[in-house]
């Protein structure tokens, strides 16, 4: 099913045109998107039974079985969610791409979607009010599904766990590759960042007793700025497949801190919970919440992560690569740092 075969083609292009389509060209092009499935824009003119010639463009995800850590169905959720009624639940303030055709192939394991090319501001580009906009949509979206709890999203049967965030958590706290590391005297980390992490580890029991009091709620989990396309004033959100029950405020932490804007960190993560909040609190009342243990969630998510990129970053041969990669990891560390000095 990998390859694109021009009778699928020819439909999926026919219903997303709303007109009949005999046969069309084709010209794939990789996209950067979906750390694990093949994501091509595919391109061309195709032709009418009236003769007509239609320019089209739309993106083919292929995405084979693989198991991610506490999560091994995930491959196959995005997959999931188009063929339930979950797209039903959006607003054209707040969507996923549309989706013209989905297949599985049971036997060798292995989904293909067939979707819109949305065209919009993405990563680094993004400003200080599309984030802030991202964060308000988020809010509205989860706080409507919390206050409506939808039935059939209750039933699904294929989505992660409220505890996956602790669980990727506790398996880096329990390397010692990373946890030794920021303990060991050779450690290359400023001392107050390890500390940083440290007081973490050491009040985890309890950062995580204040986290569980929180609102569950249906959380994306790769809520970063490569997976958000800000188009003409509206959010669409692609990559679906890390998606689950958290907690209120979970995927902020990535929007903040999951290789983001890092001049403006301290600034967003000061922006963006606020419009998280309004948004939320339109469709449900979350004004007893007063501790939003957003700063604690990055450092849980983030904090190990960050550890093992600057470990891991470049090689000798290239060493000035090597420096700026690991000069990302530790100014990323030390905005985090001065995220909790200004609170």
């Amino acid at each position: 099913m990998s390859g694109i075969k021009a009778g699928t083609l020819t439909k999926v292009i026919s219903q997303m045109l709303g007109t009949e389509i005999i046969c069309a060209d084709i010209h794939t092009k990789p996209l950067h998107g979906g750390t694990v499935g093949n994501v091509q824009l595919v391109t061309g003119i195709a032709k009418t039974t009236d003769g007509r010639e239609i320019t089209y463009n739309i993106v083919v995800k292929t995405q084979r079985k693989w198991e991610r850590y506490r999560d091994p169905d995930s491959w196959r959720r995005e997959y999931d969610f188009y063929m339930s009624n979950f797209g039903a639940l959006f607003s054209e303030s707040f969507r996923w791409p549309e989706c013209y055709h989905v297949e599985i192939n049971e036997e060798e394991n292995e989904t293909q979607i067939w979707m819109e090319y949305t065209d919009g501001i993405s990563g680094l580009d993004l400003t200080g009010n599309m984030y802030e906009r991202a964060a308000e949509e988020l809010g509205r979206f989860q706080g409507k599904l919390f206050a409506e709890q939808p039935a059939f999203l209750q039933n699904m049967s294929n989505l992660s766990r409220a505890e996956y965030m602790k669980d990727i958590y506790l398996h880096y706290r329990s390397w010692n590759r990373v946890y030794d590391y920021i303990r060991s005297d050779d450690c290359g980390i400023p001392k107050h960042l390890c500390k940083m992490l440290i007081d973490i580890d050491e009040s985890a029991d309890e950062i995580f007793n204040r986290i569980e009091k929180l609102p569950i709620v249906l959380c994306h989990r790769d809520f970063w700025v490569t997976n958000i396309i800000y188009s003409d004033g509206n959010i669409i959100l692609i990559d679906w497949d890390t998606t689950g029950w958290g907690y209120l405020g979970e995927d902020l932490a990535s929007l903040i801190a999951d290789e983001a804007d890092i001049e403006h960190m301290v600034e967003y993560y000061h922006r963006c919970i606020p419009a998280y909040y309004k948004g939320f609190s339109e469709q449900a009342d979350i004004s007893h919440i007063t501790d939003n243990c957003v700063y604690e969630m990055i450092l849980l998510l983030f904090g190990y992560r960050l550890v093992e990129g600057y470990m891991d970053a470049g090689s000798g041969d290239q060493l000035q690569e090597t420096d700026h990669e690991k000069t990302l990891h530790i100014r990323t560390l030390q905005k985090i740092f001065e995220i909790k000095n200004e609170q």
